[in-house]
């Protein structure tokens, strides 16, 4: 097939009609800016100006401070989705934003026990979240999943209570379950027998890993939570041994570039070893993160890509492709969805 840069600038294809999945992207962190604005508004919470000027704020979160500063300015933006209703806004637009972005399958993450106080308790905030998302998918078209994740920086028996409840709803929205916040905190293994109970209630093991520390905790990823995807994933760039096995087992690393310079793991979007994954065999499916901190959707991702790493259409089409392949959408719904990328590929 011709090139596009054979074919010149005018044949650049527009990333948005790119069909894609979304596998990496945080509850609150989907949230728009101007609904952020408005539901403070609604509730009396006053809004640092980091969270009011409409503009990503100024992050980096490779120190203490960073993270601190990183993780206060989410609780604030979460502290105002306070009803059912909040919720329902929050996962529909998400799922508008989605579509525009040309993604065709998300899979959400959330921590329900953040929600809980609000909504109820821990049962009735999940339910409250699948009830949105099945109410979206069927308004938007998107098909929408969720990954419930625990929080590294509580103790691992909430993990395990987490888990229980995210294998009781395997059948009703849940494909997966993680492990977020700060991954210099604690260890993977502590967290071992959540993650045993997820898989062993067939759920997808998705933990952060190799963002804000090294090799070493992708490497703990594997070894003591068996992951099948990895959150971020991208410092294993730095170890071509861990390469070459994320590679030959498949295990799909949720890169998000934007997040990555945003939070100061990298200088410069250039700097995102998305070639250096790409070469090496490693699966990988493009994600926003918390767009509402970080300032850039899906397709922004995939731009990122194609302008700093000089990433071709054709390898484009297969980082989209690899995003489906690395979902846990339906086998006829991947089939459908690659067609779709050979279309926009062949248009």
């Amino acid at each position: 097939m011709e090139s596009v840069r054979a074919r010149g600038e005018a044949a650049i294809r527009d990333l948005r009609r790119l069909p894609k999945a979304h596998l990496h992207l945080h509850f609150t962190g989907s949230m728009r800016s101007a609904t952020l604005l408005d539901l403070a508004d609604k509730y009396g919470v006053h809004l640092p100006e980091a969270l009011r000027s409409g503009e990503p704020p100024q992050l980096r979160a490779t120190d203490e401070r960073g993270w601190f500063r990183f993780q206060r300015l989410y609780d604030i933006a979460r502290s105002c989705l306070r009803t059912p209703e909040d919720i329902q806004r929050l996962v529909r637009e998400a799922a508008e934003e989605d579509v525009r972005d040309g993604s065709r399958w998300l899979e959400i993450q959330v921590d329900p026990t953040s929600y809980a106080p609000r909504l109820g308790g821990l049962i009735p905030a999940l339910e409250i979240i699948l009830d949105a998302v099945r109410s979206a998918s069927r308004d938007t078209g998107l098909g929408i999943r969720v990954l419930v994740a625990a929080n590294r920086m509580k103790h691992p028996l909430d993990a395990r209570t987490l888990a229980r409840l995210a294998v009781r709803y395997a059948d009703r929205g849940v494909i997966g379950f993680g492990l977020s916040n700060d991954e210099r905190r604690g260890f993977a293994r502590d967290f071992d027998r959540a993650f045993a109970i997820a898989r062993e209630g067939g759920l997808l093991a998705a933990p952060h890993g190799g963002e804000l520390s090294g090799p070493a905790s992708v490497r703990d990823c594997l070894d003591d939570l068996h992951a099948g995807r990895v959150g971020h994933g991208v410092r294993a760039a730095e170890d071509p041994v861990l390469l070459s096995r994320l590679a030959s087992r498949g295990v799909t690393c949720e890169v998000c570039p934007a997040s990555n310079v945003a939070l100061g793991v990298y200088e410069k979007p250039e700097d995102v070893p998305l070639r250096a994954l790409f070469d090496a065999g490693v699966p990988m499916a493009l994600g926003a993160d918390d767009p509402l901190l970080f300032g850039a959707r899906l397709a922004a991702q995939y731009e990122i890509a194609r302008t700093a790493h000089g990433f071709t259409d054709a390898e484009l089409a297969e980082l989209a492709r690899q995003s489906v392949r690395g979902s846990c959408a339906p086998q006829d719904e991947q089939q459908g969805l690659l067609a779709e990328i050979d279309a926009w590929l062949a248009s």
